[in-house]
């Protein structure tokens, strides 16, 4: 039983799939790729033309499709038309009502004839009878039979109503007789009275006229009800067929018309239907490999970095998500701004970032898909959006190629934004405009897009920068200020140090550019690659400026304990301060798994010659060797540059002897067996170091002696 408590969980499959070669992970970050884009392709804004009541047309609006719309112009007819024919609501005079009654109870008191007639129930049950019928009479309601009719059909509770054919305010009217059974009747049943006595009360009022005067409210309540039932009147408009013209004035009828050709639009794109769902799928399927295609054949570097797949993932997901949520604020903005604003600018967020974090190619290759689907997709001019997106991304590719401080950002979306004047300027010749307040209005947009751009660059770049351990030449160009802690110490603390790493820094940055590495990283890096000899800066020869050198009081393997031991005290004091992981790398990486030969050739000296009696593994740096042609330039630079200190005579020839001689030995080695350095490449390095050592050792011609 504790066997099974303590036998390790199995690994799922799924992470196991993930972990092989990374093609689980390039494919998940695709996949969400993949999805992201169909959903912006899949989820389309419908947009229309915005009108303005009681304005003028600007141009003409024709239907797109066959659509119907709530004609409410014509159900107002049709309602009033309806009402039209419903005849007056009449009601009992209270006065009149309340006056017979008086008259009735009056004579009830003085006649004892009313005691004989009643048998049962005395004056109480007559004068019950009396109460039930005034209050059936009050609720009664009087109207001709045709709107009785009408309101029967249509409905209406006519349980109160009494159909009578002619009606006179201020004369008075002798009811039907089957008024006074309906109400004997009703009385009866709904209102628990002795047969006898509301016989008695009928007949008694039967015999008079009654005054009628309109019951206003009732009126009301009937025309509100047949309001409600009348249905609502639906036109259709057929496709092709002219909404508005131009120069007319806008009615409340044309906006429904522009909202019901909208409502149809967007009902025909059937978003959540399997087929429009697959359909946008294939379409971002489509990109996707197209995409994938070129980056395996031209970009392997990429295809295959995780890192970067998800860095660029990112940067293409926040850039569709920044321009639907702006085509949404345009297209739902109460104050029509889409008016004014008709060509955003979303690829030169993209170009701009790709650019910096990634590189130039990617960047062109990604912007013109990005143009293409932000043009066909959003609810703006498509042919003027896709090409102003890639003009703009372009311009914006080639103003970043260089760029080098945070705060240039705003002048590379500065010179995007000249470039959008032109194209706006031509836009407006094209539609035969030479001038109007729209140029300004397309101006004034494509500058806002622009400023805005510059502050979510400025705003994303540290924050991707550190998410996805990307060293950008901007942050490079901050860990070159001399005021860094770690190099003002270095310079104080070690100067001999700091100007070999100086001079390291330009040889490896030359070599780098001339086979097309990354110059600047080399440079700023190697600033800092033996920031361990801080640790103990006088054991370093070039920090002892002449005077006593302390290894004549160490062994040979002392000695090299303490010059190994600068690597990993670098790497623990760059950890400390938070540098990149990639300077780390070169600080691991510069000196490789190769021997302190000069210890060891000491202790060789030592044991009588006999290498079998030394351990070579003492003497050898713990490497890693380098990883990256990077740290490889380096470490050729750094070798190369304290072995020249030590040349008595400095010249070309000496210098390509010495170059030839330690990269020879060094390839011998293995050291550069894992940085893919060609050996066209090492050619190149070769004689580029060289050339920059001998400028930075002044060579120049020999005087004659006089």
């Amino acid at each position: 039983m504790a066997e099974e408590e303590t036998k390790p969980k199995e690994t799922p499959k799924w992470r196991l799939y993930l972990r092989e070669n990374d093609r689980g992970v390039r494919l998940l970050i695709a996949l969400i790729l993949l999805l992201s884009m169909a959903t912006f392709l899949h989820f389309r804004e419908v947009r229309i033309e915005v009108l303005e009541p009681d304005s003028i047309a600007p141009r003409y609006v024709v239907a797109q499709t066959d659509f119907e719309f709530l004609d409410e112009e014509a159900t107002t007819k049709l309602k009033e038309k309806a009402t039209g024919t419903i005849g007056s609501i009449y009601r009992l005079n209270i006065g009149t009502l309340q006056e017979k009654r008086r008259e009735f109870e009056k004579e009830i008191l003085s006649d004892p004839k009313w005691r004989s007639t009643i048998e049962s129930g005395g004056f109480d049950a007559l004068y019950n009878a009396v109460d039930g019928v005034e209050e059936f009479m009050r609720l009664t309601h009087f109207t001709d039979p045709i709107t009785l009719q009408k309101l029967r059909e249509m409905g209406f509770n006519v349980a109160t109503f009494q159909a009578i054919y002619s009606a006179e305010t201020g004369e008075a009217l002798a009811l039907p007789p089957e008024y006074w059974r309906k109400l004997s009747r009703q009385a009866v049943t709904e209102g628990a009275l002795t047969p006898d006595a509301v016989r008695s009360v009928v007949d008694h009022f039967a015999q008079f006229g009654w005054m009628l005067e309109v019951d206003s409210y009732e009126e009301q309540s009937v025309r509100e009800f047949i309001f409600a039932k009348i249905p609502n009147k639906y036109s259709r408009v057929k496709a092709g067929s002219p909404i508005i013209d131009q120069g007319q004035r806008v009615t409340k009828r044309h906006i429904d018309m522009m909202q019901g050709m909208k409502r149809t639009l967007s009902q025909k794109q059937s978003l959540w239907r399997p087929t429009p769902i697959l359909g946008s799928l294939i379409f971002a399927l489509i990109i996707l490999s197209l995409g994938a295609f070129y980056f395996h054949a031209n970009q392997k570097e990429f295809y295959y970095s995780t890192k970067k797949l998800a860095l660029f993932a990112t940067i293409v997901i926040l850039t569709l998500v920044v321009a639907k949520v702006t085509e949404y604020a345009l297209l739902h903005n109460v104050t029509h701004l889409i008016d004014d604003v008709r060509y955003p600018l979303f690829t030169p967020f993209a170009a701009i970032l790709l650019t910096i974090l990634i590189g130039p190619e990617i960047a062109l290759f990604t912007t013109v898909f990005l143009s293409v689907i932000i043009g066909i997709s959003l609810a703006f001019d498509h042919n003027r959006i896709l090409v102003l997106n890639f003009i703009t991304a372009i311009v914006a590719i080639i103003s970043t190629r260089k760029l080098r401080k945070r705060k240039e950002v705003f002048g590379v979306c500065g010179k995007v934004w000249l470039a959008t004047i032109p194209i706006l300027i031509g836009y407006n010749f094209v539609e035969n405009i030479l001038w109007n307040v729209g140029v300004f209005t397309d101006i004034a947009s494509a500058l806002t897009f622009m400023t805005i751009t510059a502050i979510l660059v400025v705003g994303f770049l540290p924050i991707l920068e550190s998410i996805f351990h990307i060293m950008t030449d901007i942050t490079l160009m901050e860990y070159m200020d001399p005021n860094n802690e770690l190099l003002r110490r270095l310079s104080l603390e070690a100067p001999g140090t700091y100007q070999h790493c100086l001079v390291v820094g330009s040889l490896a940055e030359a070599a780098a550019q001339a086979i097309g590495a990354k110059g600047l990283f080399c440079r700023v890096s190697t600033l800092y690659h033996d920031i361990g000899k801080l640790m103990n800066p006088h054991y370093f020869t070039e920090n002892q400026m002449g005077g006593f050198n302390i290894h004549q009081l160490l062994t040979p393997i002392e000695s090299t304990q303490v010059i190994i031991a600068h690597v990993p005290e670098g790497v623990a004091l760059a950890r400390k301060h938070g540098l990149p992981e990639s300077f780390i790398d070169v600080i691991r990486e510069h000196h490789g798994t190769t021997l302190v030969y000069y210890f060891y050739c000491k202790q060789v000296e030592q044991m009588g010659g006999d290498t079998e009696a030394v351990d070579e593994s003492k003497f050898r740096y713990p490497g890693p060797k380098p990883r990256s042609k990077e740290s490889a330039i380096i470490m050729i630079a750094d070798t190369i540059e304290a072995a020249s200190r030590s040349m008595d005579e400095v010249s070309e020839e000496s210098l390509t002897e010495m170059v030839d001689r330690l990269i020879g030995d060094k390839a011998r080695e293995g050291q550069f067996d894992n940085c893919q350095l060609t050996f066209e490449e090492l050619g190149i390095v070769k004689r580029t170091i060289v050339k920059t050592l001998a400028v930075t050792r002044h060579l120049r011609i020999k005087y004659p002696k006089r």
